[in-house]
């Protein structure tokens, strides 16, 4: 097996297009947590003209609740939540710039067709591998939506997330394989 390949977030939508399915990967640089929760009220927002927290462009949305962190550490256990959940919201969040999504199972098809529109991928991250994932996480930091908990939008600093491609913008797809 060859080693991971290294990408430094912000994620262009040149280096989306770039990806392929079954692609190995670990993540370096700054992204963002958020669930379904965020994911409504950041959609809200941009349907009503209001001004977002965080600017979409070029970023990668992971979809975590993390357990409480442990002493010394910026987060707990921070495996991956279902991405089913974000699949109503997140073709807005692609068309305004999203480019990055990490969950667990498959999107649905009007997510893929906002992939292969403007240039984005999915990655998967290992269920049950939560504790392992949180090592990766440098920093947490909410940003908006404190009254969330867990489900807050965050930004996080990470240090060779692991990985892979499951869902690219070409159709390449992990799970169809």
């Amino acid at each position: 097996m060859s080693d991971p390949l290294r990408i430094d977030l912000p994620l262009s939508r040149t280096a989306a297009r770039s990806l392929r399915a079954g692609q190995v990967v670990e993540l370096f640089g700054e992204m963002y947590t958020a669930r379904d929760a965020v994911h409504q009220r950041l959609v809200e927002l941009i349907d009503s003209g209001g001004e977002l927290p965080i600017d979409l462009a070029d970023i990668t949305i992971y979809y975590v609740g993390p357990t409480p962190a442990r002493p010394g550490s910026p987060i707990g256990s921070a495996g991956p939540t279902s991405s089913y959940r974000m699949d109503p919201y997140s073709p807005r969040l692609i068309a305004c710039g999203q480019t990055g999504m990490i969950g667990k199972g498959p999107r649905g098809a009007g997510v893929l067709a906002s992939m292969r529109e403007y240039g984005a991928v999915y990655f998967a991250a290992v269920g049950g591998a939560g504790a392992l994932i949180g090592r990766a996480i440098k920093s947490y930091d909410i940003v908006a939506y404190e009254d969330l908990g867990a489900e807050a939008l965050a930004r996080i600093t990470v240090d060779g997330f692991p990985c892979i491609v499951a869902q690219d913008s070409v159709g390449g797809d992990l799970y169809e394989r």
